[in-house]
C-alpha cells in the first residue's frame, strides 16, 4: 500500500457529506468488508486485506492489539510526534479486498472504535478505472472516546467511473485511535421515483415567471437577508439626475408577500461593496462620490464612507471610514469573520491600491499600517475567494477592460503578503463580468469562471469556462465545456447565437442539488442581450440548457437563490441609460418532482464549529447542506459557498457534521437545506455558524494539512508604497463626449459595426439610444460631422 500525502484539510473539517436515500438496511444485509474485525491474519505484520498508509513527518505506530470490541483482535494506529500529515489504516486496494461498488450508488459505513485524539477522520479512496486508486473524500470526525463507541456515516453517491473503493480512519494528531467491526452495506434505492407536477418541458427545464409587481428601485446589489427577506440597493441607481437631486434608495423585498418596501438611503451607494457580518447585519462599504465629467476628462469617484445595515430595524447606520475611497470593490469574508477588501477607484478616480481589513472584533475598518499591503492595483470587483488554509484565491474575474498584470488570476497569501500567479485562464484579458464560483460541495475547493468579455475592444463576448482545483499541489485552470448557446437581440429580435458568441455580465448560482444555474448576460458592452441559462453539474462537468428568462439580463443585473430553492433575477442597464423594473423567478426542475421534503424540525440554530447537530425530517433525504446566502452585483459574489454536511442516520433523525474549519464556511448565518434522493430540496431553516473561538480554542495547525505549498509560477512580492493607479476616465467603457452621464455611447462599437458614421449611427438608434448632445467640441467618434452639437442628425449621415 502506497503512502499518499494528501492535498486538503482532513476531516476535522467535515469534507464531503454522507447521504441517506432511505431508511436504513436491515442489520442482516451483507457486510461488503473483508475481515472487518482483524482476526485473519496477513503479511507485513498487518491483518488480511488491511495495509498501512500515510504520509507526512510523524512518529507512528500499527498495532494489532487485544483490546477489541469483539473477537481478539483490533487495530490501533498511534502518532507520538506530529509535524505534518497522517497514519491510518485503510482497506488493501487491491481486487481480492477493497469492495466493489456501482456508481451512484451509496453506502452506509460503520465501525466501533476508542480514540484519545479528536484529530482523527473517516477517510474514502476511490478506484478509478483509468486514473487508478486516488483520494475521494473525508467523512465523519470521530470524537474522543474512553470507551467503546459505534460510528457511522453515508457516503456521497459513487462517482462517474469508479469500481472499488477503499477507507478507513485517519489519525492526524497526537494520539490513538483503535478501530475494530467495520461494516458497509449499500443503501437501497427508493421506494418510488418522483412523478412531474409541471408540463413535461417544465418538468425539463424549469419555468420563468415574471412578477407582476416591479421593483420600484433601479437596484444593482442584492443582499438575501437572514429572516428570508432581499435587500436591493440602489443609491441613485446609475442615474445622474437622482444623484443631484439626493435621491438615494434601497428597498427590501419580503418574497412571501410579494411586496417591497422603499428604505431610507444615507448616501449614493451606487456600485458599493458588500458583504454579510457574523451576526447577519450587513456592511457596504463605499459607493459614488461623484459621476464624470460632461467632457469625460473626470471619472467615477468613489467615497471612504461605509454603513452597516441592520435587518431587524431596516436601517443604515454609519461606521468609521475606510482608509480610501473604493468605487466597485471586493469584500470577502474570512474565517475570524473579519473583511479584507481590495480595487476600486478612489476619491480622485484613481485606483486605489490600499487593502482595507474590517475587524470583526473591532467592529470597525483598521488603519492602514494594522493591514498588510501589496500596493498592487487588484482592479474593479475583483473576484476574491477565501481558501480553506486562509489564503485568497483571485480568480480573474474583474469588472471594466483588461485583467490585472500577470496569467489573470492569483493566490494571495495575507500573512505571508505574497501573490503567486496560477496559469491556464483562456483569454485572460477577455473576462470581464465573467463570473467565478466555489463550486458545491466548498470543502472540494474547486472554483468555475464562465463567459466574460472586454468593454474596452467590446468584442463579442466568449463562451468558455474554466476550472481549477485549488487543492492540487500546483493549482491551474483547466478548460471546461463551453456555455451553451441562446439567443441573441442585436436590435431588430432575436435571433440564435452564432460561431463563439458567449456572454458577458453572466450570474451564476448555486443551487441545493449541488449544481449551479448561470443566466443573463448579454454580448457587448451594455447591448445586445443574450437569452439563454442552463445547469452546470460539477460531478459531470457538463452544461444542461434550461427555461432562459425571457427579461432581458445585462448590466447591473443580478441573480440569487431564495430560501424555499427557487431564483430571483432583477435589473438590466443598457447603454441607452434604461432600467428594467421586471423582476423573474426561476423555478428549477427539482421544484416540480412532487412534494418536497420537510425539516420538521433543528434541535439548535445555534452551531458551533465541529459540532454534531440533529434535525428531524418528515422522509428520507439525500443529502444536507450549508449555502450562505447571496450578496451579488455585477456577476460577483466571491462569498457564495455551499458547504456539505456528512450525515449520520437514524431513521427519520439526522446528524449532521459540522465543519470544523472556519474557512470553509466563515462565520455567520446560513441557509440549511434537506435534500431527497431525487434532487429536491426541502425549505430551508436559517442557522448561525459561530465564530472565531473555533480557531483560538485548540491547536489549529494540526488540522492544516498542507497543498499547494509550494506553488511554482512568479511570486511577487509586497511592491513599493504608493498612492494609487492610474486609471483612464473612460474606464467604464463609455464615451462621455455623447449624451448625459446616464447614457453609454461606447467608446468602441461591436465589430461587426462599421466605422463609419452612418453605421454607428444605426447601430445607436437600433439600440433606442435618442437624440445625443456633443458635450464639448471634440468627436472622436465622428457622429457629429456638421459640427451643429447633436450627432447622428441628417447631415451627419450625408455630409462625405
Amino acid at each position: 500500500m502506497r503512502s499518499r500525502r494528501r492535498p486538503a484539510l482532513l476531516a476535522v473539517m467535515g469534507l464531503t457529506a454522507g447521504l441517506l436515500l432511505s431508511t436504513p438496511q436491515p442489520a442482516s444485509a451483507a457486510n461488503l468488508i473483508k475481515n472487518p474485525g482483524f482476526e485473519t491474519a496477513g503479511t507485513d505484520g498487518m491483518p488480511y486485506c488491511w495495509a498501512k498508509s500515510g504520509w507526512g513527518d510523524n512518529d507512528f505506530s500499527f498495532t494489532t492489539t487485544a483490546d477489541a470490541h469483539s473477537g481478539t483482535k483490533a487495530m490501533k494506529v498511534e502518532l507520538t510526534r506530529r509535524v505534518s500529515g497522517d497514519r491510518k489504516a485503510l482497506v488493501t486496494e487491491s481486487t481480492a479486498c477493497a469492495p466493489v461498488v456501482t456508481v451512484g450508488k451509496q453506502y452506509d459505513l460503520g465501525l466501533w472504535y476508542k480514540s484519545t485524539t479528536p484529530d482523527t477522520s473517516l477517510t474514502l479512496f476511490r478506484h478509478d478505472t483509468t486514473a487508478g486508486w486516488q483520494y475521494w473524500t473525508d467523512l465523519k470526525t470521530l470524537e474522543l472516546a474512553g470507551a467503546w463507541t459505534q460510528a457511522s456515516v453515508r457516503t456521497p453517491a459513487v462517482p462517474a467511473g469508479t469500481d472499488r473503493i477503499s477507507w478507513g480512519v485517519s489519525v492526524y494528531g497526537t494520539g490513538s485511535a483503535t478501530t475494530d467491526d467495520y461494516t458497509m452495506d449499500q443503501v437501497a434505492d427508493p421506494v418510488s421515483q418522483p412523478v412531474c407536477t409541471g408540463t413535461p418541458a417544465e418538468c425539463a427545464n424549469g419555468r420563468w415567471d415574471v412578477l407582476p409587481t416591479k421593483n420600484p428601485v433601479r437596484s444593482m446589489h442584492s443582499v438575501v437577508l437572514n429572516n428570508g427577506k432581499v435587500l436591493l440597493i440602489a443609491g441613485s441607481g446609475n442615474s445622474e439626475e437622482q444623484f443631484k437631486a439626493g435621491t438615494f434608495t434601497s428597498a427590501v423585498y419580503n418574497p412571501a408577500t410579494g411586496t417591497y418596501k422603499v428604505i431610507p438611503t444615507p448616501k449614493d451607494m451606487f456600485c458599493a461593496g458588500h458583504v454579510q457580518l457574523q451576526d447577519g447585519r450587513v456592511l457596504v462599504m463605499s459607493g459614488n462620490k461623484g459621476y464624470p465629467t460632461a467632457d469625460g476628462t473626470i471619472g467615477y469617484q468613489g467615497y471612504k464612507d461605509s454603513y452597516i445595515f441592520d435587518p431587524v430595524s431596516e436601517t443604515y447606520s454609519k461606521t468609521n471610514d475606510m482608509n480610501d475611497g473604493h468605487w466597485y470593490p471586493s469584500a470577502t469574508a474570512l474565517g475570524n469573520g473579519d473583511v479584507i477588501s481590495f480595487g476600486g477607484l478612489k476619491e480622485d478616480s484613481t485606483g486605489s491600491v490600499t487593502a482595507e481589513l474590517w475587524s470583526d472584533a473591532e467592529q470597525q475598518w483598521l488603519p492602514t499600517w494594522k493591514v498588510n499591503q501589496t500596493w498592487s492595483y487588484w482592479g474593479l470587483y475583483p473576484s476574491m475567494i477565501l481558501m480553506q488554509d486562509g489564503r485568497l484565491f483571485y480568480s480573474g474575474s474583474h469588472t471594466f477592460g483588461n485583467n490585472i498584470p500577470g496569467t489573470g488570476s492569483a493566490i494571495y497569501d495575507y500573512n505571508a503578503n505574497t501573490i503567486t500567479q496560477t496559469p491556464g485562464l483562456q483569454k485572460k484579458d477577455e473576462r470581464d463580468q465573467s463570473a467565478s464560483v466555489l463550486l458545491p460541495p466548498a470543502q472540494d475547493q474547486k472554483v468555475l469562471t464562465l463567459g466574460g468579455g472586454n468593454i474596452d475592444s467590446n468584442p463579442d463576448a466568449n463562451r468558455l469556462t474554466d476550472v481549477i482545483d485549488l487543492k492540487t499541489a500546483n493549482p491551474a485552470y483547466v478548460a471546461g465545456p463551453p456555455i451553451p448557446q441562446g439567443t441573441v437581440d442585436l436590435g431588430n429580435g432575436k435571433v440564435a447565437q452564432t460561431g463563439n458568441q458567449g456572454k458577458m455580465y453572466v450570474s451564476a448560482v448555486l443551487l441545493p442539488d449541488g449544481k449551479v444555474l448561470e443566466t443573463g448576460g448579454a454580448l457587448h458592452n451594455r447591448a445586445d442581450p443574450v437569452f439563454e441559462s442552463s445547469i452546470y453539474d460539477p460531478a459531470s462537468n457538463t452544461f444542461d440548457p434550461v427555461a432562459a428568462d425571457p427579461q432581458a439580463r445585462g448590466y447591473h443585473s443580478s441573480s440569487f437563490l431564495l430560501p424555499d430553492g427557487r431564483v430571483m433575477s432583477t435589473g438590466d442597464n443598457p447603454g441607452n441609460g434604461t432600467w428594467n423594473h421586471n423582476v423573474s423567478i426561476y423555478t428549477p426542475p427539482y421544484l416540480l418532482k412532487g412534494t418536497r421534503p420537510s425539516i420538521t424540525s433543528v434541535i439548535d440554530t445555534e452551531w458551533n464549529y465541529g459540532d454534531t447537530q440533529r434535525i428531524t425530517v418528515d422522509r428520507p433525504i439525500a443529502k444536507a447542506e450549508l449555502i450562505r446566502p447571496a450578496a451579488v452585483t455585477h456577476s460577483s459574489d466571491p462569498n457564495q459557498r455551499f458547504v456539505d454536511l456528512p450525515l449520520s442516520v437514524d431513521g427519520n433523525n439526522i446528524d449532521l457534521n459540522v465543519t470544523s474549519n472556519p474557512n470553509i464556511a466563515p462565520p455567520g448565518w446560513y441557509m440549511l437545506f434537506a435534500v431527497d434522493a431525487g434532487g429536491v430540496p426541502s425549505v430551508a431553516k436559517w442557522v448561525h455558524l459561530q465564530g472565531p473561538q473555533a480557531l483560538s480554542a485548540t491547536d489549529a495547525s494540526a488540522h492544516v494539512h498542507s497543498f499547494a505549498d509550494s506553488l511554482e509560477g512568479t511570486v511577487q512580492e509586497p511592491g513599493k508604497k504608493k498612492t494609487s493607479q492610474k486609471v483612464s476616465p473612460t474606464v467604464s467603457g463609455c464615451d462621455r463626449h455623447y449624451g448625459s452621464i446616464n447614457v453609454c455611447v461606447p467608446t468602441a462599437f461591436p465589430d461587426e459595426v462599421k466605422k463609419t458614421t452612418a453605421a454607428r449611427c444605426a447601430w445607436l438608434k437600433s439600440n433606442d439610444y435618442g437624440r445625443l448632445k456633443v458635450n464639448g467640441k471634440d468627436d472622436p467618434l465622428r457622429l457629429d460631422r456638421n459640427k451643429d452639437g447633436w450627432a447622428c442628425g441628417k447631415k451627419d449621415l450625408t455630409r462625405r
